[in-house]
């Protein structure tokens, strides 16, 4: 058994899995918790105390997971909330020599290496290209990938062109919040201006054409696309199994963003998909994915609710393998 753990702008999330013998993973645990680990990093350039505060509180409870579950490796990586703040590795260390765990703070284009890696499981033969869009807390990765040639390509998923730009639902949330009124209008000035940024992100602009002529898919990777389609789905308490691999049409996914812009945060906090911790965010992630879908047209998008951890969990497992 093996553990990854992820600590990101919002989220901090641990999967822990064995090989299923099959080329897959079989899940063993997993722990998920909102932490806002980037919340005012935009304007201080640092981690301010509250949020390494439920940081550590939520790293202490993955290092008891870990400690009871005694994995053969544990990988840790941390992404753009500790890649910009100045005491990021301060922090870090300060884990490392509490909890024991040593993180790697990853650059962009190795978390949407990464990311392309965990869901290699979920691109299909049939379509001349796949575009992976993870949507996070402090930034945005997009890459763009030929299925035929990453299939079985192993560890070193061979990308057509990647990018980043430092949008995500954390710093967009603190530098243009939700406002009680007229939020259609404010909604679609932000997806305009998201979309124009999205206009320049990567060097797949010549796949523009087999994405509006239907021979392209994308994937949305990121607690953003799987909020939303456990919305559409109507289920009572979110499950994994019901909607990673889920085909989800693009209009319907425009239906939820819309009929959830229409609700209060209160309302939406009501919702088992969504929660109290993102009810300020999810609009805002499906802003940034409907900017997306407008600059790079689909009529449907794969949900995973997999890639950064699975990733690290099949490096991790295949360096053990080549040790022994």
């Amino acid at each position: 058994m093996f553990a990854a753990l992820d600590l990101g702008t919002n989220n901090c999330r641990l999967l822990m899995a064995a090989p299923d013998g099959a080329g897959g993973l079989r899940v063993v645990d997993g722990f998920s918790r909102i932490v806002r680990l980037g919340e005012g990093l935009a304007h201080t350039g640092r981690l301010s105390d509250a949020a390494m505060a439920r940081a550590y509180q939520a790293l202490a409870a993955c290092a008891q997971r870990i400690e009871a579950r005694v994995p053969a490796a544990v990988g840790c990586v941390a992404t753009q909330a500790c890649r910009a703040a100045v005491n990021g590795q301060t922090f870090l260390n300060r884990i490392e020599k509490d909890l024991g765990l040593r993180f790697e703070v990853i650059s962009p284009e190795a978390e949407a290496r990464l990311s392309v890696l965990g869901c290699t499981s979920l691109l299909t033969p049939e379509v001349d290209y796949a575009m992976i869009v993870d949507i996070g807390g402090g930034s945005t990765e997009v890459s763009w990938v030929a299925p035929r040639e990453v299939i079985g390509a192993g560890l070193e998923p061979p990308l057509i062109s990647w990018g980043t730009c430092p949008l995500g639902v954390v710093t967009l949330a603190e530098d243009d919040p939700e406002p009680e009124r007229d939020k259609q209008a404010w909604y679609e000035a932000l997806v305009k201006r998201l979309a124009d940024v999205f206009e320049r992100v990567g060097e797949a602009q010549h796949l523009r054409p087999a994405f509006a002529a239907g021979r392209a898919h994308i994937i949305g990777t990121s607690g953003t696309v799987t909020s939303l389609a456990g919305v559409h789905l109507g289920l009572a308490k979110y499950s994994r199994a019901k909607v990673d691999g889920v085909w989800f049409r693009v209009e319907d996914c425009r239906a939820v963003i819309a009929r959830l812009l229409a609700q209060t945060r209160e309302e939406r906090a009501q919702n088992a998909c969504i929660g109290k911790d993102r009810a300020d965010l999810v609009v805002i992630g499906g802003a940034i994915l409907d900017a997306v879908l407008r600059v790079w047209p689909a009529e449907r998008i794969r949900v995973a609710d997999r890639g950064l951890r699975e990733g690290v969990l099949m490096r991790l497992m295949a360096e053990h393998k080549a040790a022994r």
